[in-house]
């Protein structure tokens, strides 16, 4: 592979080559990037649910237990 850059000039190996890149597997690297934060979203969504239902029932614990016992 370097035998063929060899010999070309400096604009094709740093400008052309990686446009051809992009403009091929744009999609792909596009979706593949939406994918990855669209699950970055889902965990964040996730951790906040729990944390507020981990919140929730110690807030109802605490509250029921300083009531006495039943």
């Amino acid at each position: 592979m370097r035998e063929i850059f060899t010999g070309m000039p400096w604009w094709v190996k740093w400008v052309a080559v990686p446009v051809i890149a992009i403009v091929v597997f744009g999609g792909l690297i596009a979706s593949l990037i939406g994918f990855v934060i669209g699950l970055l979203f889902k965990a964040l969504v996730f951790v906040i649910l729990v944390g507020g239902l981990v919140f929730v029932v110690r807030k109802f614990m605490s509250s029921s237990s300083s009531r006495g016992d039943w």
